[in-house]
């Protein structure tokens, strides 16, 4: 067995694991084979042999030696060297400069043969579980038939072991992919057994186009074209996605397309930001995280505005602005406390101010209806440089509660941006400050890092939408057709200052939070309470799985990471 096969057993399973794994199989291979040979590795030399600083944008600065890249990509991304190195320069100069970015480069075989030993010297060694259950889940299932089913993510960790099995076996890329359905899936029903030979093409396509072998990745996309569907199943939906942004990347790389002209970057923006259209109230209704991290941050505020009598809110985005329903109901029903006076919500808007309006107007509404004394104002900039303090009206007597939900990672791309925003939340000293955030490393500027983390990512929605909403049903065909869709076009298919999607992960967000004179604080059993409450209201809620991070919430779909939830003081 060659390094390139090794490697690519080594590096797929790092990213495919999310619960604890038996990595003895793997560690036998790398011992005694690894060191004899030199060929190219896939999935690795693009990788630079690690987790790259997720905030920085700059290829070169922010390297570490390998031996600490690998220990952090076994360890789950824990705040790396480059990260505490990345939270120095970015309080002493802000964020690296996008200009900097470096597009990646074909890994150069002679670096990666020098550093293979240690990678497997450090993965001997390292003991830390990885996160997602074994890949070896056919082996340990009798048969698909009337016992478990399996989700999407699950078939395609099953086509990373099959993509992993035939290249111990010695197969090519082209041949191991060209049978699909062989013994070693015999556990599985013949539709899962498709859709498991479906996700290894696409695998190996991604493969290819990593290193930019355009015209054998183009036709095992067409391989997968013929059996992928916008209208399919989930791994036939996600897949015609991918397909869909691997070819645009090829055209990039290629020279056959234009880059996002500035609308088509605008429009993105927007559906980073999410918005209150028809397509995301749907979603908020009939999917379990909107609901279970915004009643849970609700009932953080509600805690600290206990006993002010005037309360203010500032909302980053505030889209359709349901959440402040719950936050009225319950100001206007407590009772053995001092009358509130005055609720007042501030809403941040960039964009779309008629729709910003319009929510206001609705909350109005719903205020008088309970008799509650209610203002509403929009501090309405083009620029998050332009926010400034003095365009909130606060009063000496007000308590005041920021709100952030999925906003802060569309400015990650804009570092000057995002630090004048928490300057200025930093000298309004609120209370009480709620983050809910994607929680994901769709940063890298490494290819192949962002196309695992983003299909993984994906699939756990894909496959969500598949318990909750019907095949053919229109918000989900929006959701998946335009919001999905270019999203996994932005992470998969553009590099450098073309790519606005950049989600990062807690830890980076608890670090860089630190700047800024932040604490995190614990959510109460309360807090914990309305999440479960609100669980329990959906079907396949157990399927929606929380763990903590630090004090963090973090909310996932069978135990994949999706979101976050943070409450934080200023000291």
């Amino acid at each position: 067995m060659d390094v390139r096969n090794m490697m690519a057993t080594l590096v797929f399973t790092l990213y495919c694991c999310e619960s604890p794994v038996n990595h003895t199989s793997i560690l036998s291979l790398l011992k005694g084979e690894i060191m004899s040979k030199g060929k190219q590795v896939p999935w690795l030399g693009m990788t630079g042999l690690g987790v790259i600083d997720p905030f920085c944008s700059t290829y070169d600065p922010c390297q570490e030696n390998v031996a600490e890249r690998t220990v952090n990509l076994v360890r789950d991304q824990q705040l790396s060297n480059s990260e505490t190195r990345m939270q120095n320069d970015l309080h002493n100069h802000g964020v690296p400069s996008l200009a900097d970015q470096k597009m990646y480069e074909p890994p150069n075989p002679e670096h990666v043969h020098n550093q293979i030993s240690e990678v497997a010297e450090l993965m001997r060694k390292n003991t830390s579980p990885c996160p997602l259950s074994s890949l070896e889940v056919v082996s340990n299932s009798t048969s698909h038939e009337g016992g478990r089913k399996y989700s999407t993510e699950e078939i395609i960790k099953l086509a990373g072991e099959r993509y992993i099995q035939l290249f111990t076996q010695g197969a090519n890329g082209f041949n191991m992919s060209i049978h699909p359905y062989d013994f070693s899936l015999a556990g599985l029903s013949l539709a899962d057994t498709r859709d498991v030979g479906l996700a290894h093409l696409l695998l190996d396509a991604a493969e290819k186009v990593a290193y930019q072998q355009f015209d054998e990745a183009n036709g095992l996309l067409t391989r997968c074209g013929w059996m992928a569907s916008d209208t399919g199943n989930p791994v036939q939906r996600i897949v015609f996605y991918f397909v869909q942004a691997l070819r645009e990347r090829i055209a990039r790389e290629t020279g056959s397309t234009t880059n996002k002209s500035d609308h088509a970057k605008e429009k993105y923006i927007q559906s980073l930001a999410l918005g209150s259209n028809l397509t995301f109230l749907a979603c908020h209704k009939q999917l379990p995280f909107n609901q279970v991290m915004q009643f849970a941050g609700i009932q953080t505020i509600i805690e600290n505005v206990s006993m002010a009598t005037k309360v203010h809110i500032i909302d980053i985005h505030i889209r359709s602005g349901v959440q402040w329903t719950a936050l009225m109901q319950s100001l206007a029903d407590r009772q053995n406390w001092p009358s509130l006076e005055l609720l007042k919500i501030t809403a941040i808007g960039m964009m779309d101010k008629p729709n910003i309006e319009a929510t206001g107007n609705r909350l109005m509404s719903f205020a008088k209806s309970l008799n509650l004394q209610f203002s509403f104002k929009i501090v309405f900039v083009s620029d998050m440089k332009e926010l400034k303090e003095d365009l909130f009206d606060i009063e000496a007597d007000e308590v005041v509660a920021v709100y952030s939900q999925v906003i802060l990672r569309s400015m990650i791309s804009s570092p000057d941006c995002l630090e004048n925003l928490m300057s200025v939340i930093r000298r309004i000293k609120p209370s009480i400050m709620v983050v809910i955030e994607v929680e994901a490393n769709h940063n890298s500027p490494s290819f192949v890092n962002r196309f695992t983390e983003t299909l993984f990512f994906y699939s756990a929605y894909f496959d969500c939408l598949e318990d909750y909403m019907e095949r053919d049903n229109q918000y989900r065909m929006t959701l998946e057709g335009i919001y999905f869709r270019d999203g996994i076009q932005d992470m998969v298919a553009t590099e450098g200052k073309e790519r606005i999607a950049r989600n990062v992960k807690m830890n980076v967000w608890r670090a860089f939070f630190a700047r800024f004179g932040m604490e995190e604080i614990e959510l109460s059993s309360s807090s914990l309470y309305q999440a479960n409450l609100v669980l329990k209201q959906f079907k396949c809620g157990s399927s929606c799985t929380f763990h903590s991070n630090g004090k963090s919430l973090i909310i996932g779909w069978k135990g994949t990471p999706l979101h976050s939830l943070s409450t934080w003081k200023f000291l």
